[in-house]
């Protein structure tokens, strides 16, 4: 195989600006030629139009967009390789493709062949499969093309080889999840890399789009499965490689690998991030409380937005402790972040007194617990309308799936950050942070968590410890195991049946949560699409 060099670009592309997209492709081609020096130049999947682009893909004005963009990006593609993931129309049906671009036109087209239909993929609502590899010379090279899902299976990469690749090229737009970039690339690509005997180029798209996350770190793997270079993970990145390199040639580009709890931060940032800026949000607002969920969360949101631009809100009730007053003043102040105090006891007065009537002659319960929360949640949207930031709610995957939250109160907002980590986590990431600075009190992270909406209240009054609640959640949420299956691993059934139960009973409050950044293998939403309405037991 003659040496080739190419460039791996993973850009953070805007689903639906197909004109910015377009601006970002091209300049990515300039440097890779003046800067880089390379022949080639891949790109991710349907980078022209952001991934996903969803029912976009069912609008005839949005696809006569990319088809005009894809002829203006051939007029201005001269002595380099240009190979983009779009969707091509054929005949009727619609493709996930990739075309090599060369000297002012498209010189070759391969369509995606194996689509992935499962967890937040939807491919089959949208486009028809391909059936036949593309090889295509580049500089004496042969280049075979895949799209994303295709190297999982073997076919498409041995069906390459077989039509004489001598490299595969592999677009894609894989979202992060926890261990996903170490999976793609040791248990996937390597493994194909060895089976087919060519290298891989792995290159990935990276940015947050609504719920998912995409880490970028591409990489390249020779064909004993070696990793020749990587890329930077969650943030745009364009590096050369020569094909031929090995790992210890200085030409190769190693960056770590990085540990869960670094991975996960990061790709809550970055979802956040994004999020509020693509959206056009002149920063955030959230309510800071004393706890851990709001605490983490405001770390996030500082790291992400810059402490500027983001805002906290401390509402204290009668039930609330100095020291979380106290803990929540001192965590702003480290972040160098801007807070207000707005106490809501003469609210809430006003709003017993309006119910009084309604409510006589019945006892006390959650309802009077949860006006607090609602109040919290309108003066905060209240803010949101005035200033134009986006609130920021603040509870976790282990409340989201037991319904320890509130409706239109602390579920009241625009982005919930943390929806999908697990309580477990959330103390992970809370400790991971503050190992970079300590911004968090201590204290906040080692006191028992507690909702404060009623005297000495403590989650454990509702809830299991979270060491126990959370593996229970993780076998039922995310791996689908019945209550006895989940009980036959240690759990006491009394224990898992009430949960599985709060689960199910809770699917109605899901369904109104705003979108959050998914960073497990299931998630609520995207992922897990469960009736609220089911008789099944």
């Amino acid at each position: 195989m003659n040496p080739l060099s190419i460039a791996v670009a993973q850009p953070n592309f805007t689903v639906g600006d197909v004109k910015k997209n377009l601006a970002k492709i091209t300049d990515y081609v300039d440097r890779a030629k003046k800067e880089l020096g390379c022949r080639a130049i891949v790109f991710p999947e349907l980078s022209l139009t952001g991934y996903p682009p969803e029912d976009l893909l069912l609008r005839t004005d949005f696809l006569e967009q990319v088809d005009d963009a894809l002829l203006e990006l051939m007029a201005r593609i001269d002595d380099i390789h240009v190979i983009v993931g779009h969707p091509l129309r054929d005949n009727n049906q619609l493709f996930n493709a990739a075309s090599v671009i060369y000297r002012g036109k498209s010189i070759a087209s391969y369509r995606k062949r194996e689509l992935p239909n499962f967890g937040v993929f939807d491919e089959k609502r949208y486009f028809s499969a391909g059936h036949t590899p593309c090889v295509v010379d580049i500089d004496n090279c042969k280049v075979g093309l895949t799209i994303c899902e295709d190297i999982w299976h073997r076919q498409p990469a041995a069906d390459s080889v077989d039509a004489g690749a001598q490299l595969i090229v592999n677009l894609n737009a894989s979202p992060f999840n926890i261990d996903k970039a170490r999976e793609r690339e040791a248990q996937v690509v390597s493994e194909r890399a060895r089976e087919v005997d060519v290298p891989i180029v792995y290159v990935n798209l990276v940015g947050g789009q609504d719920e998912l996350v995409f880490d970028g770190g591409s990489f390249v793997v020779n064909s004993k499965g070696q990793t020749i270079s990587r890329g930077h993970f969650f943030q745009e990145d364009l590096f050369c490689v020569g094909i031929n390199d090995s790992p210890d040639d200085n030409r190769a580009r190693q960056v770590s690998l990085l540990s869960n709890e670094e991975s996960v931060y990061q790709a809550l940032c970055l979802g956040v991030k994004d999020y509020v800026h693509k959206n056009g949000f002149s920063g955030a607002v959230l309510g800071l409380s004393g706890g851990i969920d709001s605490a983490l969360t405001l770390a996030i949101a500082a790291d992400a937005l810059g402490s500027e631009n983001v805002e906290a809100v401390l509402m204290p009730s009668q039930f609330t402790r100095a020291m979380s007053i106290e803990d929540a003043q001192a965590q702003a102040r480290s972040l160098g972040v801007a807070y207000e105090l707005i106490s809501i006891e003469h609210l809430v007065e006003s709003y017993r007194l309006a119910l009084d009537p309604l409510f006589a002659g019945l006892p006390k319960d959650t309802t009077e617990e949860n006006l607090q929360s609602r109040i919290r949640g309108n003066l905060l949207m209240a803010i949101s309308n005035k200033t134009g930031k986006i609130v920021l709610t603040t509870g976790n995957k282990s409340e989201m799936a037991v319904g320890y939250a509130t409706l239109y109160g602390d579920m009241a907002g625009g982005f919930a950050v943390i929806k999908d980590v697990p309580k477990t986590v959330v103390f992970a990431l809370a400790r991971y942070r503050n190992q970079q600075s300590a911004v968090i009190p201590e204290r906040v992270i080692t006191r028992p968590p507690s909702a404060e909406l009623a005297p000495d209240q403590a989650d454990t009054d509702s809830l299991p410890p979270y060491e126990i609640l959370d593996p229970i959640l993780e076998d039922f949420i995310e791996n689908d195991l019945s209550p006895a299956e989940i009980a036959s691993k240690g759990f006491d059934r009394g224990t898992v049946d009430q949960i599985v139960r709060m689960v199910v009973r809770n699917e109605h409050k899901r369904r109104q949560a705003p979108p959050g950044v998914r960073v497990t293998r299931r998630a609520f939403g995207r992922d897990r699409r469960y009736p609220i309405t089911s008789g099944f037991s």
